[in-house]
């Protein structure tokens, strides 16, 4: 998500313009837009017009929109959104409270007013808008010459830095000098590219891939060259780095190096695998210790109120709510559990552990210790509620 201009005040009121770069982006922008936001983009829309005469002709204009949303509708298979609403800016082309469906899809650019944006939204926005922040898997591809730097999410693949150099070849007479200095050449634009692009405290996992020996002699020369120049980030993140033998080192060759038995291995417990450990370690924990493991709404403010979550497991659905006092109550619970030093994930409905989620009512929690359970406490109420009536 490419962030054009970003206008809040203090009171957490303004706009954002954006610009939707891939289809990840899409289901991002179906998260954020919320009924009662403004909404403003290029749009196309069918307007009749009236000549001198009298006779009336109709046409298809461009022109830029604003509406209130009144309802959303995003089309998975598209990566369309479709949202309709009332024109709330004057238009020549359409009267003030005129309805009107935008569509919005990948490159578009767009506008979201709202009169408070909530920090489950600005979270959304700043992570959209600076992919290192979303990349936890990294790849340099590699031959003699030519290099990739790229960056994985959840569902993409964006290519940060191409390195090229013509490199001149061996000869045995005079010695390879020139050889060697091309090489040392192209090797240090790919660890500039790599320092430049790569986040170490975010990317968890870095594979090197080449043909032939490449990638074990590229990986000898930036160790060396960060001992020499104590590049501290390179020697502390040495381990992130694995190196996998490829059939070329071009971009088609990103397929190969990720159904690698190694790097699957590897990249297990990275952002793209994480939803899914944590589910299972609820699950696990309601096994074992159910009185640590709560769902629902319900227990879970409760377990918020004590000061007991660990780390919460949240839908994305829960902030699609159209009732805002409902919205704000989930985006209270994990404001609420970050201020007290707990982990919070937010799951994606269109990923399997999304799916498993919502049938546990969107919303667990893992708990740091037990603590009574709400139901409990209102069965020992209606009980002592009988006696009374009895007595």
């Amino acid at each position: 998500m490419k962030i054009s201009k970003k206008n809040i005040d203090r009171y957490s009121s303004g706009s954002i313009s954006l610009v939707a770069e891939n289809e990840e982006d899409m289901w991002l922008l179906y998260n954020l837009v919320q009924i009662g936001d403004n909404f403003c983009c290029s749009t196309i829309r069918k307007v009749q017009t009236e000549s001198a005469t009298g006779s009336v002709a109709s046409k298809t204009v461009r022109t830029n929109l604003t509406i209130n949303i009144e309802t959303v509708d995003f089309d998975t298979q598209g990566s369309v959104l479709h949202l309709k609403g009332r024109n709330v800016v004057e238009n020549q082309f359409v009267k003030l409270g005129a309805y009107h469906t935008l569509q919005i899809g990948v490159q578009d650019k767009f506008t979201i007013s709202e009169q408070e944006w909530d920090s489950i939204s600005l979270h959304l926005v700043d992570q959209a808008g600076d992919l290192t922040q979303q990349a936890d898997v990294a790849t340099v591809l590699m031959h003699e010459g030519l290099a990739y730097v790229c960056l994985i999410t959840n569902s993409t693949t964006h290519v940060r830095a191409k390195i090229e150099n013509t490199i001149p070849r061996k000869r045995p007479n005079p010695p390879t000098s020139q050889h060697d200095k091309g090489i040392s050449k192209f090797f240090d634009q790919t660890i500039q590219a790599i320092e430049r692009h790569i986040r170490f405290d975010v990317v968890k996992c870095v594979i090197v891939a080449s043909p032939g020996f490449l990638k074990e002699q590229f990986f000898d020369y930036m160790c060396q060259q960060a001992t020499k120049e104590e590049k501290r980030v390179l020697l502390d993140n040495k381990s992130k780095f694995t190196l996998i033998h490829s059939s070329s080192g071009h971009k088609h060759a990103l397929k190969e190096i990720l159904t690698d038995p190694i790097v699957m291995s590897k990249i297990a417990n990275t952002k793209a695998a994480g939803e899914i450990n944590a589910l299972n370690d609820f699950y696990q924990m309601l096994k074992t210790d159910p009185s640590r493991a709560f769902y629902g709404v319900k227990h879970i403010m409760a377990a918020v109120e004590a000061f007991a979550v660990e780390t919460l497991l949240i839908s994305d659905a829960l902030f699609r709510s159209r009732d805002l006092a409902e919205r704000k109550k989930y985006v209270g619970i994990v404001d609420s559990v970050k201020e007290n030093m707990g982990n919070v994930r937010i799951f994606s409905s269109l990923h399997v552990s999304g799916e498993q989620l919502n049938q546990l009512s969107g919303i667990a929690a893992v708990l740091r210790f037990p603590i009574v359970d709400p139901a409990s406490d209102d069965e020992e109420g209606d009980d002592s509620c009988d006696e009374m009536e009895t007595a």
